[in-house]
């Protein structure tokens, strides 16, 4: 995932393929809730793209499985700090709870993950159709054009509806994501000649961050083992592919673990 902010870039880097889908399903569920909140069919066209990416990226994976196993890993850490007194005992209090109740509504859930859209007879055929380009055109699907050429609020309703059974997997990765995401210990370095590499010593990560300035011009492109990451700056040419530079970049590297 990359974002921009106070011209900063920041970069996400996944060490695990649990994270990896956690952060494709982050991107995703933030696409679907932007677009349902717009009004033109384009854009509600574009959310019902993004929720049958949901469903694909769902079924290749046990997300509740995976979700509650993390909830446990990150409540059993959390715990630990409990006779911590460098440690807010509210505020932890408070993040144990919505873990806790995350836990709980997850855990109650039945079926798979997205199960009642791939029981929608109707969304059935719209999904089968837009695996083909250009494949939901008025005279291929009628009744999906006649839905978008309703009032935007009735579209919305339906879309709403639709998507509040998966709310419960989007709350409980967003606390997974957010608890990884502070656990950061954020460190400045330079890469030279556009060149960075670091031991990890066989500690283990699951997310790698790097920001840097959106002035520098300088894309990360990342790997990385449990034993070693590097990072090579690269920049764009005039036909937008990726050049190594050539030059040190400052940027500001994160690992996070709990």
């Amino acid at each position: 995932m990359a974002s921009g902010r106070d011209g900063v870039i920041l970069y996400e880097y996944p060490f695990t393929e649990r994270v990896r889908s956690l952060l494709r399903l982050e991107d995703l569920f933030d696409r679907l809730g932007f677009f349902i909140g717009q009004s033109h069919p384009y854009c509600h066209h574009a959310a019902l793209m993004a929720l049958f990416e949901i469903l694909e990226v769902t079924a290749r994976t046990d997300l509740k499985g995976d979700l509650l196993q993390e909830l446990d890993r990150q409540r059993q850490a959390l715990q630990a700090l409990r006779s911590n007194p460098q440690v807010a005992q509210e505020a932890l209090a408070a993040v144990l709870t919505d873990i806790e109740q995350a836990h709980q509504t997850l855990n109650a859930a039945s079926g798979k993950a997205g199960q009642h859209l791939r029981d929608h007879e109707w969304l059935t055929s719209i999904r089968s159709r837009a695996s083909i380009p250009g494949g939901t055109c008025e005279f291929d699907l009628p009744s999906y054009h006649a839905w978008l050429m309703r009032e935007a609020e009735s579209r919305r309703d339906d879309l709403r509806g639709w998507v509040q059974p998966l709310e419960k997997y989007r709350s409980a990765l967003g606390i997974v994501l957010r608890l990884l995401r502070e656990s950061a210990h954020p460190s400045e370095q330079v890469a030279a000649q556009g060149a960075y590499q670091q031991a990890l010593q066989g500690r283990t990560y699951a997310l790698l961050q790097v920001r840097v300035a959106a002035a520098a011009g300088a894309i990360p492109e990342i790997s990385a083992n449990r034993y070693m990451l590097w990072i090579r700056f690269t920049a764009p040419d005039g036909d937008l592919k990726p050049r190594a530079l050539e030059r040190d970049v400052p940027f500001e590297l994160a690992l996070c673990a709990l």
